[in-house]
Order: C-alpha cells, then sequence, then structure tokens
C-alpha cells in the first residue's frame, strides 16, 4: 500500500552501509518510522528531501507494518538553518522535543504547524531565539496534553501569583506555598504570565505577535524550558548544546 504525506523530518540515523531511518512528523497520520533505501550512497536524490528539519512531500510503500520511502520531493528545507550554528542546534532540540511530544498513528497537525511556524521564525524571521524557543516549549507542552493551570493562584484564587509550580503545572502565592510539600517552583512575573496566557491561547497564525523585554524573554525561556522538561521527566542532548554556544568565551589574561 503506498501512503503520500507530507512530513517534516524529525530524525535521521544510519540504518546500514547505503539506507537510513528516518522518523517522520505528518499531519494526519502522527509520527512514522521509514527507511530511506540507498539515502547514504552518494549522489542519491534522497538526501535533501531526506535530511533534518526537512519538510516535503513523501511517498512511503507500506510492507508488514514497515514503510519505505519510494519517492521523496522537498518542499522547505530551512537553509538559512543551516548555515548558523546556534539556529540549527536550537531546530534540532525541537525536532528531538516534537518526537517525545508525538505518537504513532495519533494525527497531530497542530505540533507539526507549530514546529514548522518556529522553524521559520528561526530561519526567516527576525524574532529573538529565546523568544521562539519559549514559544515552542509552552505551547508544544499544551498541544501533547500538558496545559499549566494560568488562571491564578490555586489557593487564594490571586490573578496575579509570584510562582509556578513546574510539577504540578500551576500557579501559586510564596505566602501560599505549603513548605512541607515537594516540587520545583520558579518566580514569574506578571508580564511573563500574560505572555503564556498570549501563548496558550492565541490564534496560531498569531504565535509571533507580541513583543517582550529582553530581560523578560530570557526569564520566560527558562520558565518554559524547565516546564517542558519537568513534564517530561528528561533532558535533550541538542538543547545541552544549544545553551554550550551561548557561553561567552574566556578571556585570557
Amino acid at each position: 500500500m503506498y501512503l503520500t504525506t507530507q512530513a517534516l523530518v524529525l530524525r535521521v540515523t544510519a540504518y546500514n552501509d547505503t539506507d537510513g531511518l528516518l522518523t517522520l512528523l505528518t499531519p494526519n497520520h502522527g509520527k512514522l518510522t521509514a527507511k530511506a533505501r540507498g539515502l547514504r550512497r552518494k549522489n542519491s536524490p534522497l538526501v535533501a528531501p531526506c535530511q533534518l528539519l526537512a519538510y516535503g512531500e513523501f511517498t512511503l510503500f507500506e510492507y508488514r507494518s514497515m514503510y519505505t520511502v519510494n519517492e521523496a520531493h522537498s518542499v522547505e528545507l530551512f537553509t538559512p538553518l543551516r548555515t548558523d550554528l546556534e539556529k540549527l542546534s536550537l531546530g534540532t532540540y525541537f525536532a528531538q522535543a516534537a518526537e517525545l511530544l508525538s505518537q504513532e498513528d495519533l494525527p497531530n497537525p497542530e505540533l507539526l504547524s507549530l514546529l514548522l511556524n518556529c522553524l521559520y521564525a528561526l530561519s526567516r524571521l527576525d524574532t529573538p531565539q529565546a523568544l521562539v524557543k519559549a514559544v515552542f516549549e509552552l505551547r508544544g507542552a499544551c498541544l501533547a496534553g500538558y496545559e499549566p493551570d494560568l488562571y491564578g493562584c490555586h489557593r487564594c484564587g490571586n490573578p496575579f501569583p509570584d510562582r509556578i509550580d513546574l510539577s504540578e503545572g500551576r500557579l501559586e502565592c510564596n505566602s501560599c506555598r505549603d513548605h512541607s510539600s515537594g516540587g520545583i517552583r520558579m518566580p514569574i512575573t506578571p508580564g511573563m504570565l500574560e505572555a503564556m496566557h498570549y501563548i496558550t491561547t492565541c490564534d496560531p497564525k498569531k504565535l509571533f505577535s507580541f513583543q517582550l523585554g529582553d530581560d523578560t524573554i530570557e526569564q520566560l525561556s527558562a520558565v518554559t524550558e524547565s516546564y517542558l522538561s519537568t513534564q517530561l521527566e528528561r533532558g535533550f542532548s541538542a538543547l545541552d548544546f544549544y545553551k554550550s554556544l551561548l557561553i561567552p568565551p574566556v578571556e585570557m589574561q
């Protein structure tokens, strides 16, 4: 049986000396694994459309629950990402997270759209990287069922509490905290909370139609990163590498 679908390549691994194994995110079939025969051969026509973070149209042949790439054509390669190591590593982190947030045979077109929008913002728009990262992390968490409760302190109802409980996904005032309880809390400001409300509720086409100061962006990015990793109970190698690139070099005396 043949299946034709648009897809974004989330991961590429070697299958043998000549073939590759792709993890694809599709709009109507969720996450799929497909073998790309001859991918590792020189001058293979599959090299461009089957590279990491390539978006294209794939014709897949299914046999005994295993997909094989029959044809693939590029739609968008996000070329500017591939000339900037920081942006490429951040995009790779998005792909690693999306692979974990998606499921096989479970349609999630919203997650694919979010990933494409974030990659486009990184490669084509003058959007701060930390803001793109925060939008992907928080909106992606929501699409996967990890939406936090952002409507006031869960104890007293104060609409502008100053903490978020990363484990429970809820807000609280520092004065309301039960200090005998576990969990990790991080401070939030009214500006951060307003941005989080916007990210979780806005039209997908307007995800980047808001502005924040540089300090607030960095604080928001730290919170969304910690929230996503806490909910998923794991870290990401591409994120670690991206953060290592942001460390300024030590000047020799």
